[in-house]
């Protein structure tokens, strides 16, 4: 199971990187267009990209030595670190003001 959740993870931060699936990120697609263009929405993109893959990349680490191990219970102790430190640093890096585009009037 948490090799299919690593897998969607990668899957949707390709989608949101490289396919350009801004709408996959809460609240972007229901802002107007001026309030979007004061965003870097390339440099948010990279965020999400990099928290999921660094949450697969756990994923799969813990299934590797779960069955390494024979113990079962390290495949959900991966899923819990995976989300306790992937969730606050997507949430902390993109809404911080790093993003924010300066322009100057």
């Amino acid at each position: 199971m948490p090799i299919l959740v690593a897998i969607i993870f990668i899957i949707l931060g390709i989608l949101i990187k490289y396919g350009k699936m801004y709408m996959l990120i809460a609240g972007y697609n229901t802002m107007s267009k001026e309030e979007q263009d004061k965003y870097d929405i390339d440099g948010i993109a990279s965020v999400f990209r990099n928290a999921m893959f660094g949450m697969a990349f756990i994923l799969i680490l813990g299934t590797i030595i779960s069955k390494w191990l024979a113990n079962p219970k390290l495949e959900t102790y991966a899923l819990f670190i995976a989300l306790a430190i992937g969730l606050p640093y997507l949430l902390i890096v993109s809404n911080s003001g790093k993003y924010k585009v300066k322009k100057d009037n």
